[in-house]
């Protein structure tokens, strides 16, 4: 037994290595031999392995921007899902006739999983050596292994092609129906806007400034047909005087005086006689005009029929004073018939004269102008009240023109981005189209592989060459532990704690 607090020389491990030399050559024969049973008649496995290149956009980016912006890592994952489905790999299965001697003792998906064993999708783990990738099938055959290899990087470029333009496509159509709703949007705000223009067309924001110099020249003009209309005015009744002048000349038609004497009784009060004095026309009123002379007679009928009201309230009607009143108020209305009479025999003798044609149809113009004046005059003065409603009106106006005007702002910036996204979609999808776009591009197929990729003999037998020396070492370790037996003085003394006084060396018999 090997005792690990003794301190061995080389004599005594060389004793050793020679007292468990059968421990060590038949592990280290028996491994060796296994090691080479295995290199050399193990089934061969052969691989072949598709280089393929991930081919950047050909077109800069800066001038058509791809829809597709997922890394290949991840790409990859989506592709190999799909080319190493069951569905795939059972049709290249068929097809090639591969793992018949396992189909006889495996299921359908268990030869699948072997299958997807036997390919590797390998990535460059370096960081400036990405931009390829690498698709390798194991198998027996060698011809078979480069087929399948080929087929399945075929598949990987036809699967990506597929995917981008599905995933352009798709983002093409996305986009261009959210244009078409932002496109409906952006319509009926306009639309809005339009119709709210018309609903209150000249009370908007942008119509206030004129609006004010509008109102400025309806007020000018106000004033410049008010002083055309005063001037017609004047120049109408200057007209009628002097039509009235010439119907009646100034004389002695005036009203006559009353005679007073004997008419009212004497010893009366005064008072009444200045009112019926009053009544008496003056020089000064012989000069009125027949419209003036007509006002005089009205109101000298008025007076004298209120003077009598108040006599008749205090005497009875053979009072003198009644008698008298009653006499003058007949008196005027027989001389307000005469001088109408007069009047209107004088009238239809001027009325021939051209010169009072004249005036008369200056007069007829004038009240034409006068009633276009009044007219223009009640139109300004509707269209100043127009335009200060307006201008009253146009902050509200202005809020509601503010509101619509940033809905609509909003709409046209998203349907305007929209737009550019769309069309550089567009553009995109015919790019993948084309066949423009990022690729995967076979620049090293799969050829026959002329040496086995497994068994590696090399390694095999250098593994084997090692595993047996350690092995038959490692048997002879352990068979020299489990020895039980003592071989040196030292090793009873240091088992035992006793003393050897003798020891009888080993005593070989001669033959």
């Amino acid at each position: 037994m090997i005792n690990p607090a003794k301190t061995y020389t080389i004599d005594e491990y060389i004793e050793i290595l020679y007292r468990r030399i059968w421990y060590i050559i038949i592990p280290f024969l028996l491994i060796v031999a296994g090691a080479c049973g295995y290199a050399f008649f193990a089934p061969r496995q052969y691989k072949a392995s598709t280089l393929i290149l991930v081919s950047p956009q050909k077109i800069p980016e800066a001038f058509i921007p791809a829809t597709v912006t997922s890394k290949v890592e991840e790409r990859l994952q989506s592709i190999a899902q799909e080319v190493l489905s069951r569905t795939r790999l059972e049709q290249i299965i068929s097809e090639l006739k591969l793992y018949q001697k396992e189909k006889n003792t495996l299921s359908r998906e268990e030869v699948v999983e072997l299958m997807q064993k036997d390919i590797k999708v390998e990535l460059p783990t370096k960081r400036d050596e990405k931009g390829y990738f690498t698709i390798s099938y194991i198998g027996r055959d060698p011809n078979v292994v480069t087929t399948v290899a080929n087929r399945l990087g075929s598949q990987f470029i036809e699967e990506n092609l597929k995917i981008r333009e599905m995933q352009a496509a798709g983002t093409s159509e996305f986009l261009a129906n959210e244009l078409t709703a932002v496109k409906e949007k952006l319509d009926h705000v306009e639309a809005a806007v339009a119709q709210y223009k018309r609903r209150f067309m000249g009370e908007l924001p942008e119509q206030r400034e004129s609006n004010i110099k509008i109102l400025e020249q309806l007020q000018n003009q106000y004033q410049r047909v008010g002083e055309s209309l005063r001037a017609a005015q004047d120049r109408k009744l200057f007209l009628q005087k002097q039509l009235t002048d010439m119907e009646h000349p100034i004389g002695s038609q005036g009203v006559a005086g009353y005679e007073k004497e004997g008419r009212l009784s004497a010893g009366k009060p005064s008072s009444l006689q200045k009112e019926m004095s009053s009544l008496s026309p003056t020089p000064d009123t012989a000069m009125e005009t027949v419209g003036e002379k007509k006002g005089s007679y009205e109101s000298q009928r008025e007076s004298l029929t209120r003077i009598l009201d108040g006599l008749q309230a205090r005497y009875t009607d053979n009072h003198p004073d009644v008698i008298t009143v009653k006499k003058n108020l007949a008196d005027l209305e027989a001389k307000k018939d005469e001088n109408a009479a007069k009047d209107k025999k004088g009238a239809s003798d001027v009325k021939r004269d051209p010169r009072y044609r004249e005036l008369k149809n200056q007069l007829d113009f004038t009240d034409q102008e006068i009633a276009r004046l009044r007219e223009s005059e009640r139109e300004v003065v509707r269209q100043i009240d127009k335009y200060r409603t307006r201008i009253e009106q146009t902050p509200a106006r202005e809020q509601d023109m503010a509101s619509l005007m940033r809905e609509h702002q909003s709409t046209k910036e998203n349907y305007e981005r929209l737009l550019q996204k769309s069309q550089s979609a567009q553009q995109a999808e015919n790019l993948e189209k084309r066949q423009k776009g990022e690729q995967f591009r076979i620049i090293d197929p799969a050829r026959v592989p002329e040496k086995p990729f497994s068994p590696d003999i090399p390694k095999i037998l250098l593994i084997g060459l090692f595993a047996g020396i350690g092995g038959g070492f490692g048997l002879a370790f352990l068979r020299e532990q489990m020895d039980r037996s003592f071989r040196e003085p030292g090793d009873v003394e240091i088992t035992l704690g006793l003393k050897v006084l003798a020891a009888i060396p080993r005593i070989e018999e001669k033959k």
